[in-house]
């Protein structure tokens, strides 16, 4: 995933909620977008903006629309209201709006989401994820991507990485499943004592309860996976659905349409299918990391 660029930008789970309901309290009152759109003064675009859960809801635009709804229940305006404030704040203040120099919004808009996550399930064709990277893993990828100029730069997207990684631990941590190619395993970044130490690291983190790691290994074939990386974020609000980012040859792409989503939640279960068990796997990435001189 690159971190400057990626599109579209991803709804946040609390705003999409709060969208969600949006539209069915409009679909109940009989009004079209278009009809929604002329009781706010705004465009139909605003609208379905709104409802997708892709840009902040006013108080005051919140407003109009529960009186254009008809929504006279006070438990009910008073509830949306507090989501559209909860949703507005976590798009603000999170720790790592303070990185604007060098993350672009996009990616910032994904960690926001990752905060918000309770699950993620990933595979990885080339790269440790980065939820599993060393610091020395961390600053030789972004050395290689030459997006980053200064040295001052390139350590603050380290300092972000890790930072990211402390979603992992805690009284709720993150549930991470991560299926990697065996290519993962022998490709030489930052060299062979970096990859040596990140090998071993994995090996650390795999023992974690919320940390699953299986390898795919080559002997398998060709899987509908090896096209591309991709993450699915889970979340624990009731009725929210999976967000895809998937990675592409000119960038990163966002995906929410259910049917889409549920292609990639059946490339997952295919590919941790066809990896060795998380045992087996430990045994390999053992292996690997012998052959790896510190």
């Amino acid at each position: 995933m690159s971190a400057k660029s990626a599109s579209p930008n991803p709804s946040t789970v609390l705003g999409r909620q709060l969208g969600d309901e949006l539209k069915r309290l409009r679909d109940a009152s009989g009004l079209t977008t278009t009809q929604a759109a002329e009781a706010l003064d705004c465009t139909k675009g605003k609208i379905s903006r709104i409802e997708n859960g892709r840009v902040a809801v006013r108080l005051p635009d919140l407003t109009a629309m529960l009186q254009a709804y008809g929504v006279s229940d006070p438990e009910v305006s008073g509830r949306l209201g507090a989501l559209a404030r909860k949703a507005n704040r976590r798009r603000r203040q999170g720790w790592w709006n303070q990185y604007g120099s060098v993350l672009a919004d996009t990616y910032r808009d994904y960690i926001a989401l990752e905060t918000m996550a309770d699950s993620i399930r990933t595979f990885q064709a080339q790269l440790v994820p980065g939820l599993l990277q060393i610091p020395e893993y961390i600053r030789a990828v972004t050395v290689a991507s030459q997006q980053w100029q200064t040295a001052d730069e390139i350590e603050a997207f380290v300092h972000v990485r890790l930072a990211r990684q402390e979603r992992l631990s805690g009284d709720s941590p993150l549930r991470l499943w991560a299926v990697l190619s065996e290519a993962v395993l022998l490709q030489q970044v930052g060299g062979s004592e970096v990859m040596k130490t990140q090998l071993q690291h994995l090996l650390t983190v795999s023992e974690n309860p919320n940390v699953t790691v299986q390898v795919l290994p080559f002997s398998r074939g060709a899987h509908a996976s090896m096209f591309g990386p991709y993450v699915v974020l889970g979340f624990p609000e009731e009725g929210a659905l999976d967000v895809v980012l998937a990675d592409n040859p000119t960038g990163s792409m966002w995906l929410e349409r259910e049917v889409e989503v549920a292609r990639y939640q059946d490339l997952f279960d295919a590919a941790r299918t066809s990896a060795l068990s998380p045992m087996e796997s430990r045994t390999v990435i053992h292996r690997r990391a012998k052959e790896h001189k510190a």
